[in-house]
């Protein structure tokens, strides 16, 4: 996702003049093209990132459109309140996108995982999530969405295989069943898929978090049981889904990364078996649910 990013926002500033980068010292070497290029549209701000989203929004105020994009807990976490207050506040569109969460920098410890920024993002009034699962989702809603609204980009190191006609706001449906509804955020569908390849349920595809596409989900919940599989802090769509349908005899069971620091160090895939989001785990959990 990393790379088609790059690619993505080269072609733009190559076509559209109002669009400007900023790095927070991530990704330099990816753009170092562009940042010879556009001097005065690309900068490297450097580990500031609180000052980077103080800039942006200027620029954003002048009428261009910001790119600004660096490692998720020195973003979404440390400048929280200059994008509360910069864009959330004073209504500004721009774009920040990241890279790191929940765990991919597994390696580095908590001071580098950030598996709280789409619950965090949510609750800054009028913003947009994408959770992009592979590259060609990133680069279908990114065009569709850049030039309008606060926009939150959660790029993974992990990706999909199945190729799907996505598009922003809109969930999709990968398989009809009869037993339960599973919504698989992002990057955990191939995952998903396998792990109720023997399970009559429906599976709905969500690359979008906010706005919710509930339409979707009301017309195909299934029994009256959701299971929602988020490659975050679990809980941040059933919240969305009680408020929106109500207590109406459903029950929700949901699958993410637990509510704790993660002070397992090892590979992603280790961290994800611990997490509960391997095929294995995911599986088992789901026939529990369905009381098998």
């Amino acid at each position: 996702m990393k790379n088609e990013f790059t690619k993505t926002v080269e072609l733009l500033l190559t076509k559209d003049r109002r669009l400007v980068l900023f790095l927070g010292d991530i990704g330099v070497y990816g753009f170092r093209n562009s940042l010879r290029k556009y001097p005065t549209r690309v900068f490297n701000i450097g580990i500031l990132e609180q000052s980077m989203i103080g800039v942006a929004a200027g620029f954003s105020l002048s009428g261009y459109i910001p790119v600004i994009h660096t490692i998720a807990p020195f973003l979404v976490e440390r400048a929280l309140e200059q994008i509360k207050d910069d864009f959330g506040y004073q209504n500004l569109s721009g774009n920040l996108v990241t890279v790191g969460a929940s765990y991919d920098y597994s390696a580095l410890g908590c001071t580098h995982h950030c598996p709280g920024d789409v619950g965090i993002m949510s609750n800054v009034p009028n913003s947009q999530i994408v959770v992009p699962g592979n590259a060609r989702d990133l680069n279908i809603i990114f065009r569709q969405i850049y030039t309008k609204g606060l926009n939150y980009f959660r790029l993974s190191e992990k990706s999909n295989t199945e190729d799907v006609k996505v598009s922003f706001g809109k969930a999709n449906i990968i398989k009809k069943g009869k037993l339960a509804t599973i919504i698989s955020v992002g990057p955990t569908l191939s995952d998903v898929i396998e792990a109720t390849r023997d399970l009559d349920v429906t599976i709905l595809y969500y690359t979008t978090i906010q706005p919710f596409d509930i339409k979707t989900l009301s017309e195909n919940l299934k029994n009256n049981k959701i299971v929602t599989i988020e490659p975050y802090y679990e809980g941040v769509i059933a919240s969305k889904i009680i408020e929106r349908m109500g207590y109406l005899g459903f029950s929700i069971k949901t699958i993410g990364v637990p509510h704790e620091f993660m002070r397992h160090y090892g590979k992603v895939s280790q961290l994800d078996e611990y997490c509960g989001l391997d095929i294995k785990s995911i599986h088992q959990e789901i026939e529990r649910f369905l009381g098998k």
